[in-house]
């Protein structure tokens, strides 16, 4: 259980600051039970799950024996999430993010993503011999988020909302110290700054839909606005931005780390980028010129989105997330008592050499055909909080990684650092700087 009150979260903390997060899991795996093993962390006891049949578990027994779980320093960084995410809530936000996301209501939106990534490329990567690609994936996925969530597309409102979100991410699973300069202080701030800059957005909304400006199905803003509970009740205007906030978080944050290490795994091996970069040739030359990217050209991409898939399960966006145990219950002999914390490790999974052999080499075809097997490939989650935005980040990486390849071959300009962080997602120390080979047309 570690030391007094801190237990072992500075262990915890300290293999994702250098860079294996799935060490303090496999290690404690291996020396306790690689089922299930107890320790201490973020301030609470907790019982950590190995393995596909851990995650099968957690994931099967959702709103069961077990529930979503988030460190107390949320509530402060959400203030309203304690009073309007309830399970309900949540399940119909989840519901109506299913509606917006699901494959046929974002196929209309493909064409507008291959659009915005023109753009993207065109401003951030052309004419340049070097780029950071870690700030430059943040823009484009914040862009898109912005558009779809929000329909904000001026240059400046979108700036205005980035500006703070790098200390808002990261302060999510800081030490909850809410002292001047601390990680966890600045993420206070910067959620404040956010939330009156979408809550200006909202009522500029709800003065465009009265006026017939804005559309009533245009994007998931305006379905919050209209939308009311069975009992009649709207959202109120921070709530909405608290939700707004926590979608441009997931949209932004996930998506950008698999671009950037998209980008490091192809500079680093030739032969997978020859096999991207051929099928994205053969998509391009089926196209009219000034065509824009469709859903049958996504559909084609799958060596593309298997390189991503592997990409994705080296460098997991996502490292893990929390349970509560609501019940007391039993698994594999081991009794959880109610109250406890649960942690799911996708990182661990992952890099586990009983399920993928040679975890860490980078092996693309481990996703041909049926692919791994049930509950062992977890970005995403699973279950009935699988993220539901998993078909939209698979369109806007698809997209990138098209943009990218068709206009450059790239290096990267520190060769051998492999060096990454997690904080509380895994990105290049460096914020992998690249130089640029533009292709001869």
């Amino acid at each position: 259980m570690g030391w007094p009150l801190v237990g072992e979260s500075l262990h915890f903390l300290w293999a994702g600051w250098k860079g294996h997060p799935e060490k303090f899991v496999l290690d404690r795996m291996a020396k306790y039970s690689s089922s299930v093993f107890r320790t201490h962390l973020v301030g609470e006891k907790a019982a950590v799950f190995g393995g596909a049949s851990g995650n099968k578990f957690l994931f099967s027994n959702e709103n069961k024996l077990v529930r979503v779980w988030f460190p107390s320093g949320i509530d402060r960084i959400f203030p309203s999430s304690t009073r309007s995410s309830s399970e309900e809530e949540g399940i119909k936000l989840r519901r109506m993010l299913h509606n917006f996301l699901k494959t046929e209501a974002l196929r209309r939106y493909i064409g507008k993503m291959d659009h915005m990534a023109q753009l993207h490329f065109a401003e951030g990567w052309e004419n340049k011999t070097e780029v950071v690609v870690l700030p430059l994936a943040k823009d484009y996925t914040f862009q898109l988020a912005c558009r779809l969530f929000a329909s904000v597309e001026d240059p400046q409102q979108v700036d205005r909302l980035s500006k703070p979100f790098n200390l808002l991410a990261s302060s999510l699973f800081a030490i909850p110290i809410d002292l001047p300069g601390t990680p966890f202080n600045k993420g206070i701030k910067a959620s404040k700054i956010v939330r009156q800059e979408l809550v200006s957005i909202i009522k500029q909304r709800k003065i465009d839909l009265a006026d017939g400006k804005a559309s009533p199905t245009q994007d998931i803003l305006s379905h919050m606005l209209l939308t009311s509970d069975e009992n009649g009740k709207f959202m109120q205007e921070f709530d909405i931005a608290d939700k707004i906030l926590g979608l441009l978080i997931g949209g932004r944050d996930s998506a950008s780390v698999a671009c950037t290490f998209i980008v490091k795994y192809l500079a680093e091996l030739p032969h997978i980028y020859d096999g991207v970069y051929n099928e994205q040739m053969d998509i391009l030359k089926s196209k009219a010129p000034g065509d824009s990217l469709n859903w049958e050209d996504l559909q084609k991409m799958k060596y593309s989105w298997n390189v991503a898939c592997e990409v994705m399960r080296l460098a997991t966006p996502v490292t893990g997330t929390f349970r509560e145990a609501i019940a007391d219950f039993s698994y594999k002999g081991y009794s959880i008592p109610k109250g406890f914390k649960l942690y799911w490790s996708a990182t661990a999974t992952h890099k586990n050499p009983e399920i993928f052999p040679e975890p860490e080499k980078f092996d693309p075809s481990r996703f041909q055909g049926a692919g791994p097997a049930p509950y062992t490939f977890v970005p995403f989650g699973g279950g009935p909080r699988m993220c539901p935005g998993l078909e939209y980040a698979r369109f806007e990486i698809l997209v990138f990684m098209h943009h990218l390849v068709k206009r450059f071959k790239f290096e990267k300009v520190i060769p051998n650092d492999g060096k990454f962080v997690v904080d509380p997602m895994p990105i290049p120390a460096k914020g992998l700087p690249i130089r640029l080979f533009p292709h001869q047309n």
